[in-house]
């Protein structure tokens, strides 16, 4: 039996996880992050487009700040959001991203004078400020009102992963990668660790320690067309689910990202649209403001998504031997502005597709379609980032639902959380870890070792003849044509039913191998199992959502029901034999929102039901906001929505020309 104790355990080596073992080294905690892959290859280094914050450096930013940030994150979410985690999220990323500077990330910076930018497809010319000139810059993103978003060029995700990695590594962080999570270790209520398998050798190990972060992205993979990449199946998110303990939350919220290329899915920034890029039809007709007048390509994803999917429904797709698609149209921002800012997505579309996207006209179009891309769900957490019913589990990022993003989620707000959940939530995780000490017996440890073990090789002594990979096939399938961008109730419940029989399949199958080190087929059986457990998690919330919100949209109930729905799914597994989650839900209170709910201001108008307290909060804020009109914002705010932040990081952000306002 092989345990290895520490102070701060971290599973997953993305943004979050290597942010908040930072985090934990600062307060002289023994720290180990464990990882699937080197850490320098987590799927955080496949972010393109840049990272939110309200610099306001940019004279397009120009106005910006907390409160413009925080209604942007709101209306984006659907108003399924944490509105305090919002608040807690916004004041931090200015904080964050000057931070990431300093460790040597290396932000497209501005220049002096006038610029020719592209908008609503024509050139414009704009002239910075000389207080300006050499700050860090910002570009354009989907539903938000400022240029917010900062970048290194369109492989920012990569230049902040480097950065963060290398501060861990000078922080003398402890990394063991080539290591899974495949079980949570916890007694009474309390998490003590995880049980390890090691990837190289099939070796099962028990990491200890005092607090334990599941950071391990998410679950993309149970999609047959996803961004993400192979690693990212949400193991961390289901081995909580597995405890019987720890909840999820709104786990029906998967966002489509309009414009991964076809036919590999590889993503194309939405920085791409963010410059000025558009999107054209089978005729070559830039359609999206027929649609959406206003905020034409740059409405949120969700809704660009389903725009996208509505007009090939409409016969104006491209064909090919792929399917449908339609077109990306870069060209018009020229080859000089695409070889500085875009050229990851130049490579990309070069490589896989043989198209150079600075080719003029029709030539340099690239082919695009909306596929998963992003897990709004994960492990439901407080404020903190502390599990709601385990104590001692903790999670951020993509694993987590925090929850920032509600039913959708704002391009640019993801490494963003990442690298700001790192800095809140693990501040608060050094803490629960400093002031913890281990109670755990040898024997549970040794309780959990055995039970994996004994799993892993019941799984190799199965002989029903079935083959694991033809029922991920089928899950990924299924997922795809019957839970994707537009939802109905009859295709949801057929694939919970079609889900479910392939979970109970699972005890059916055979590996053809009976070893337990480097064998593919024993590593697919524990994960695939896993993976089944959450689609059926995101089947059946879908199902029972009888509204649209976000990126949920059902076409049997196409609008936002705020009168029944203005709430969160909350998931569990309580027991082991179980074939289906069980799921009830956690209210959302008007009354205590900063922002109630009203219209996004781009998708769909008229499709709203109206909860009457929106309007009465609305009258209790505008009563509030009189009282105080003589203060400042900072005032105004704290009376409209309370939130506290560890350390330091609650101070005022400071902008060009207006200092500390």
């Amino acid at each position: 039996m092989k345990i290895i104790y520490t102070d701060a355990l971290i599973v997953g080596g993305g943004l979050a996880g290597l942010r908040s073992a930072i985090a934990a080294r600062e307060k002289g905690l023994d720290t180990i992050v464990l990882s699937m892959v080197p850490v320098k290859r987590s799927h955080s280094a496949a972010a393109q487009g840049g990272m939110q914050a309200s610099l306001a450096n940019s004279v397009m930013g120009e106005g910006d700040n907390e409160d413009v940030h925080f209604a942007d994150t709101v209306k984006g979410s659907d108003w399924g959001c944490d509105q305090k985690v919002a608040r807690m999220f916004v004041t931090t990323a200015p904080k964050a991203i000057r931070e990431l500077a300093a460790w040597g990330v290396p932000w497209s910076r501005i220049g002096k004078g006038d610029r020719t930018i592209v908008r609503n497809g024509k050139q414009e010319t704009i002239t910075e400020r000389e207080e300006a000139y050499g700050l860090i810059n910002a570009r354009d993103f989907g539903g938000t009102k400022k240029w917010r978003t900062c970048y290194t060029s369109d492989a920012t995700g990569h230049t902040m992963l480097y950065a963060v990695a290398n501060e861990a590594l000078k922080r003398d962080v402890i990394i063991h990668d080539k290591k899974e999570a495949i079980s949570i270790i916890h007694d009474n209520g309390v998490c003590y660790g995880v049980v390890v398998r090691d990837l190289i050798n099939g070796d099962l190990i028990a990491y200890v320690a005092r607090g334990t972060m599941i950071a391990t992205g998410g679950y993309g993979r149970i999609y047959k067309q996803s961004t993400n990449a192979i690693i990212c199946k949400g193991i961390g998110t289901a081995i909580a689910l597995e405890t019987g303990i720890a909840e999820l939350g709104n786990m029906e919220a998967v966002q489509f990202h309009p414009t991964p290329i076809v036919p590999s899915g590889i993503l194309l920034t939405e920085g791409c649209r963010g410059d000025g890029g558009v999107l054209r039809d089978k005729d070559g007709y830039r359609f999206m403001p027929d649609y959406e007048p206003e905020k034409k390509e740059l409405a949120s994803r969700d809704v660009v998504s389903r725009r996208m999917i509505e007009h090939i429904r409409k016969g104006k797709g491209v064909k090919s031997p792929y399917g449908d698609h339609l077109w990306l149209d870069i060209s018009i921002l020229g080859r000089e502005h695409i070889e500085k800012n875009l050229r990851d997505v130049q490579d990309i579309a070069i490589s896989f597709n043989g198209i150079d996207p600075a080719d003029e006209g029709e030539k340099g179009w690239m082919p695009v379609l909306p596929m998963q891309h992003y897990s709004m769900g994960g492990i439901r957490v407080k404020p903190t980032g502390e599990s709601t019913t385990l104590q001692g589990l903790f999670s951020a990022g993509e694993a987590a639902c925090w929850d920032l993003h509600g039913f959708n989620r704002l391009g640019g707000n993801s490494v963003s959380e990442a690298v700001v959940a790192g800095m809140i939530v693990g501040e608060y995780f050094a803490q629960y870890c400093q002031e913890t000490h281990l109670k755990t017996n040898t024997s549970v440890i040794e309780e959990h070792l055995e039970a994996q073990m004994d799993y892993l090789k019941e799984i190799l002594a199965r002989d029903g003849g079935l083959n694991i990979f033809d029922i991920k096939d089928e899950m990924r399938t299924i997922m795809q044509e019957k839970v994707g961008i537009f939802r109905n109730g009859e295709d949801l419940l057929d694939a919970v039913h079609r889900l479910e029989e392939l979970l109970k399949k699972t005890k059916e199958i055979t590996v053809e191998s009976k070893s337990m080190g480097n064998n593919p087929g024993l590593n697919e059986v524990y994960r695939v199992t896993k993976m089944l457990k959450l689609a059926l998690c995101v089947a059946k919330g879908a199902l029972q959502r009888t509204e649209s919100r976000g990126a949920h949209y059902r076409e049997d109930f196409p609008k936002r029901d705020d009168m029944h729905w203005l709430k969160r799914t909350i998931t569990t597994w309580p027991n082991p034999e179980d074939t289906l989650p069980t799921i009830h839900y956690e209210e959302l209170d008007i009354m205590e929102m900063e922002l109630p709910p009203a219209f996004r201001g781009y998708g769909r108008k008229g499709s709203l039901i109206e909860n009457p307290l929106s309007a009465q909060r609305e009258a209790e804020i505008e009563e509030i906001k009189k009282t105080l009109e003589t203060v400042d914002r900072f005032t105004i705010q704290e009376a409209l929505l309370e939130y506290e932040l560890p350390g330091n990081l609650k101070h005022k952000n400071e902008r060009v020309g207006v200092g500390y306002a």
